[in-house]
């Protein structure tokens, strides 16, 4: 058995959750997003939970069991509170700034990046040197800080680039000087 599937799914009290033929639909405060349940994967609404089960013990059932609970969680969270990824910049020079809903990203190139969001996601800017992705789809805010992430990743030898919050850069020496 799924140790992530059979833990049941809370719903809270500010999130309204409907599953119509197989598409779970939440609504929140912050928004409305749907997953769609696949057929080897029933559901049991009990009270404020949501418990899921696999029809039978074949592999592509096994497989879909965790995931589809994890990503109907991921969905009520996100309606409900939402997910914020912190991206780190390092470097002399390298900064960022907020245009209107844009974000504008000088990071050593000739020119100046503009990130335009896609629908959903939001920015911001605390410090030049730090960037808040903001959404309640946890895909998209993942897929987004990672595009951002690409345009200038951490190098090796100082450190400089662009990194997520907590993540850990291997370090490696430098050239040494002939004696």
């Amino acid at each position: 058995m799924s140790r992530i599937g059979k833990m049941p799914v809370v719903v809270p009290d500010k999130v309204q959750v409907k599953i119509e033929d197989s598409v779970l639909r939440a609504k929140g405060p912050l928004g409305e997003l749907s997953v769609h349940i696949p057929e080897g994967v029933s559901y049991n609404i009990q009270d404020d939970n949501i418990i899921f089960d696999r029809k039978d013990n074949n592999k592509k059932n096994r497989a879909l069991h965790g995931l589809t609970r994890m990503l109907c969680a991921n969905a009520i969270t996100g309606v409900n509170t939402g997910f914020v990824r912190t991206l780190i910049i390092e470097g002399v020079g390298f900064r960022t700034e907020m245009k209107g809903t844009k974000l504008q990203l000088n990071m050593g190139f000739s020119h100046p990046i503009l990130f335009i969001p896609p629908p959903g996601i939001s920015f911001e800017t605390p410090s030049p040197t730090t960037v808040k992705v903001k959404g309640i789809d946890k895909q998209v805010v993942g897929l987004v800080a990672a595009k951002i992430r690409a345009i200038r990743p951490p190098e090796p030898y100082k450190g400089k680039g662009i990194r997520f919050e907590g993540e850990y850069v291997r370090r490696k020496a430098g050239k040494t000087a002939a004696k």
